[in-house]
């Protein structure tokens, strides 16, 4: 599985952001991520962000971004891809690494995240301990 992270730069302080902890994608996220970028002419980037839900606490939030925001730290993770985490979210996701998995009919992204501590049975939520 390949990934590459380069060099962040950000409206924020990400470029001090060690390379261990910086948010990184698998060639193949990153693949699909531009793929679905192309349907959308305004989208600059992916965003990533959790919020507070479900059974164990913490949901990962995804989508397109069309404008940064104020508190965005922006890592540069090669192909052209951008993925934008906002301050609050990156002390949850640091060091992530995004996976694209097919398995049967089912093919979605994956979350390689070294903080979570639990995930509730049905997957859609975790722990951070």
């Amino acid at each position: 599985m390949n990934t590459t992270a380069v060099e962040s730069s950000t409206p924020t302080s990400s470029a001090q952001v060690p390379e261990a902890d910086r948010v990184r994608a698998t060639d193949k996220a990153t693949r699909h991520i531009l793929k679905q970028m192309e349907s959308d002419p305004s989208a600059i980037g992916f965003r990533l962000e959790v919020k507070r839900t479900g059974c164990s606490g913490w949901m990962y939030v995804v989508d397109l971004v069309r404008e940064a925001r104020d508190d965005d730290m922006i890592f540069s993770v090669g192909g052209g891809l951008d993925i934008y985490v906002d301050e609050k979210s990156f002390g949850f996701v640091h060091g992530t690494e995004i996976d694209f998995v097919s398995e049967g009919l089912t093919r979605q992204l994956v979350f390689n995240n070294p903080n979570v501590t639990a995930e509730c049975g049905c997957g859609e939520s975790f722990s951070i301990g």
